[in-house]
């Protein structure tokens, strides 16, 4: 092989892809979890179910968890991660965000050359198929098809209506010229199914003769020889194989397991590598360090007379059964719901440059990431702080490569990260007793929470992620940086990071995009030979 690839996601898809468009160059690609062919991973709805059946949530998700979090009073967050082909673009909400030009503009300037707005976005551009058009900001033509909801649920029309009697812009579009304002998202769908990296990416290129794409193959290290990377071990059936990469080795694991596979692989710090029996290879500070993510809490609402949303109930029931039979025929109708369909980017004060909070609003109501079974009918708000300055850590729990790994995100550490949540509570809250919604009746279930330190108490008793992991293998030229610009691991040769783990500050919206983008100018780098 010429590249070994380890972790089909997001940025595992698109890399395979480009890098096999060369008929001379060999390409493996290594996911541990099954193939992207159950109904529920391409019906857009089916997320919902695989969050509730521990059968599917399992077959397709890593479903970690933190260490007790001290800003979260001591309580375990959930750590949902795509064990698929497609990785978390097989599992997650489908919502296509960017971020700002700022966000980009701020990694060039921490000495990334080559990551500015200027440079990203004709990446974000080239990849992109918007069914609305090219324009300044969008490109049409590329593998992953964006579009607007097929049917966009009418609470989902409300919510924005009632943002605007609130006092914020409709914006209907997050990734134009302007972030900041109410409005429904764009998703990655394309015929009224998921459109995720695999169906953008691999699927139509899998009948290539130079991509091969192993599934339930489980990495457990990369293989080195005199510093530098050869291949990779894995697990597959039960029993351990090697694959040699004569140029390059490339993680794409994610936040958590790319820098897990460094450190199994003898690569990170050396004190805690040692403590777990492992030999250093090369003692890089950084590995796991900088961990973050967007916090997030979620208001519920309890609108039982309001069945256009989706919840359990006998009405709800017969709904849904129609929903299937529309969706089997047409692929339209309920179950092309993302159930996140609308939401916004807000400001926590007005003097912010650029919008500090994101909402999300959800048609029914979710608890505990929707593994709760909740009767009747409602809806839900998240509100997330978008660049937290709360940093935490990826470690091993120990030498097992199969085991999973300590994860602390440190949500809510830093002061400034509990001030801005308190503000867009207060925010949400707000807008959810605005008209357009009120006059559907609905009863707040987080309505005791009025002081600044109740909302804050809830916020610790309730707050958790929003599925954003990023840092833990950050991009930068300082000590406890793990990759360059062109994301080679410093201090050996022949291995790159290309996954949301480079990102040196997380971007003010969801990660999925960027990652994309991410991975797309990878493979320019390496396709260049940089």
């Amino acid at each position: 092989m010429d590249y070994v690839i380890v972790g089909a996601g997001s940025a595992g898809c698109v890399l395979a892809a480009r890098l096999s468009e060369d008929p001379c160059v060999q390409v493996t690609l290594l996911e541990a979890g099954p193939p992207d062919t159950s109904v529920l991973i391409h019906c857009p709805a089916g997320l919902g179910v695989m969050a509730r059946s521990p059968t599917a949530r399992h077959a397709f998700n890593w479903a970690f968890s933190t260490v007790p979090q001290a800003g979260l009073n001591g309580r375990r967050g959930y750590q949902p991660r795509g064990k698929v082909l497609g990785g978390s673009s097989s599992i997650n909400a489908m919502i296509y965000t960017r971020g700002v030009p700022q966000d980009y503009d701020g990694w060039a300037d921490e000495g990334n050359a080559g990551w500015g707005w200027a440079d990203v976005l004709p990446v974000f551009k080239q990849a992109e198929h918007n069914e609305r058009g090219a324009d300044a900001f969008h490109g049409t033509g590329g593998p992953l098809n964006v579009m607007d909801l097929c049917d966009p649920n009418p609470f989902s029309h409300a919510f924005v209506e009632a943002g605007v009697q609130a006092g914020h812009a409709h914006n209907r579009d997050f990734n134009g010229a302007s972030q900041e304002g109410v409005g429904l998202y764009q998703v990655t769908h394309k015929g009224g199914e998921r459109f995720s990296a695999a169906k953008a990416y691999l699927t139509p290129n899998r009948a290539r003769p130079n991509l091969h794409v192993l599934t339930g193959a489980h990495a457990t290290r990369v293989l080195l020889e005199r510093g530098r990377a050869v291949g990779v071990a894995y697990v597959q059936g039960g029993r351990e194989h090697t694959v040699r990469a004569a140029r390059e080795v490339i993680l794409s694991a994610g936040a958590f397991q790319s820098p897990q596979l460094l450190m199994l692989s003898g690569i990170g710090p050396a004190d805690h590598l040692r403590q777990h029996g492992i030999t250093v290879h090369h003692d890089l500070p950084g590995v796991g360090a900088h961990l973050h993510d967007h916090p997030d809490v979620v208001q519920v609402w309890d609108a039982n007379r309001a069945y256009d949303l989706f919840g359990l109930s006998l009405q709800g029931s017969w709904r849904t059964t129609r929903a299937i039979r529309q969706w089997r025929r047409e692929r339209r109708g309920l179950l092309t719901s993302n159930f996140a369909e609308a939401g916004g980017f807000i400001k926590s004060d007005a003097a912010e440059p650029v919008p500090d909070l994101q909402l999300h609003f959800v048609v029914g109501k979710l608890v505990n990431h929707g593994r709760a079974t909740v009767t009747g009918h409602g809806f839900s708000c998240h509100v997330c702080v978008l660049r937290p300055r709360s940093r935490g850590s990826l470690r091993l729990a120990s030498s097992d490569p199969l085991a999973p790994p300590l994860i602390d995100p440190a949500f809510l550490q830093d002061a400034d990260d509990m001030r801005r949540m308190v503000a867009g509570f207060k925010l949400m809250r707000e807008l959810l007793n605005q008209p357009a919604l009120a006059r559907h009746g609905g009863v707040e279930r987080s309505a005791a929470a009025k002081s600044d330190a109740e909302i804050a108490a809830f916020i610790r008793q309730h707050a958790d992620t929003i599925y954003h992991p990023v840092g833990s293998c950050r991009m930068g030229p300082g000590a406890m940086d793990v990759v360059d610009e062109r994301l080679r691991v410093r201090g050996v040769a022949g291995l790159r990071v290309v996954d949301a783990s480079v990102m040196p500050r997380i971007v003010g919206g969801n990660t999925n995009a960027p990652v994309i983008m991410i991975a797309e100018r990878a493979a320019a780098l390496l396709r260049a030979g940089d």
